[in-house]
């Protein structure tokens, strides 16, 4: 079984994965937040230090791209080669609007002959490996076959499917009857994406779909950073372990940063999702977003490590 990281913009960049990799051993892949070329320019500054291979040693980590434009695509393809990678992951999974309404992500799957030619295009002249994260389709789960069909023309390195239409953002049941049909209809290797949040949920997942044998988690990892080193057999975390993951993510955001506020901000998205692992941790929630300066945080963190304990729920909620 393997195990991946799903990109999450703004949260799981380079100095998130690599401490998470430091103290609980490294995902099997790790995606980053896309990067999103375009005629100017194959990625931002803050893109390309995310994906600077000297930020990105020990880990196997795949660059996402997100776009509808070929040529867009195949530039920032040509210059993550130059970097030493040698897969790069296609995004049809974005449900934001502004990114659909773009026709770019999930919004692309609304286009089936655009996207036909995009992907013989791209993979023509692709100079690495190519992976696809794909949403269903746009509106309704019926779309996903016309769509699977698509993706069989191709030699796709990976399919990565999320089994949510755009249309429903994060907030209905995943449609696991599709993946399902995904399973008995391609021959590509197949990663399951969506709502899988605790070790139980996974479990459970895997007793519905025994023949599965990767899965994408990212939620569920922000509220126990163990989790994935759980899922290969190994140990739930410790109170000890959870305190030093969060001072050395507080630290070397400080060092990139040097910004009390900017720093507070990364540290606050995480404790969101984090906080769901401590009993008693409901009382720090409104304190954590209180919070001005890095001095109050530590002080804050003395008191909440002191206080509650680890307790990892059988299931979560977002």
């Amino acid at each position: 079984m393997r195990h991946y990281l799903a990109p999450m913009e703004g949260i799981t960049g380079y100095i998130f994965r690599q401490t998470l990799a430091e103290v609980f051993g490294p995902p099997d892949k790790c995606f980053t937040p896309f990067v999103s070329p375009n005629g100017n320019r194959a990625m931002t500054r803050r893109e390309r230090e995310d994906v600077l291979p000297e930020h990105n040693q020990g880990l196997f980590v795949v660059p996402q791209i997100l776009t509808n434009r070929a040529e867009h695509f195949l530039s920032a393809a040509r210059d993550l080669a130059r970097m030493g990678y040698q897969e790069v992951n296609l995004n049809l999974g974005c449900p934001s609007g502004t990114v659909a309404s773009k026709g770019k992500g999930s919004g692309f799957l609304a286009f089936p002959q655009e996207l036909d030619r995009f992907l013989e295009e791209i993979f023509e002249k692709t100079p690495v490996k190519i992976s696809v994260k794909t949403r269903l389709g746009v509106a309704e789960p019926e779309e996903f076959p016309a769509i699977l069909d698509i993706f069989h023309k191709y030699p796709l390195e990976e399919l990565i499917i999320h089994p949510r239409v755009q249309k429903d953002f994060y907030k209905k049941e995943p449609r696991r009857e599709q993946f399902r049909y995904a399973m008995e209809h391609t021959g590509h290797k197949l990663c399951y994406n969506g709502d899988l949040f605790t070790e139980t949920d996974t479990r459970e997942f895997l007793q519905e779909f025994p023949g599965c044998g990767c899965l994408m988690l990212g939620r569920g990892v922000l509220a126990n950073p163990a989790l994935l080193r759980m899922l290969a057999g190994g140990a739930a975390p410790k109170g000890e372990e959870l305190y030093r993951f969060q001072e050395l993510l507080t630290e070397r955001y400080y060092e990139r940063m040097a910004d009390d506020r900017n720093v507070l901000f990364k540290m606050k998205e995480l404790w969101f999702y984090l906080i769901r692992s401590f009993s008693g941790g409901e009382q720090y929630v409104r304190k954590l977003k209180k919070l001005q300066r890095l001095g109050e945080y530590r002080l804050l963190m003395e008191e909440l490590f002191g206080e509650c304990a680890v307790r990892l729920p059988k299931h979560l909620y977002f």
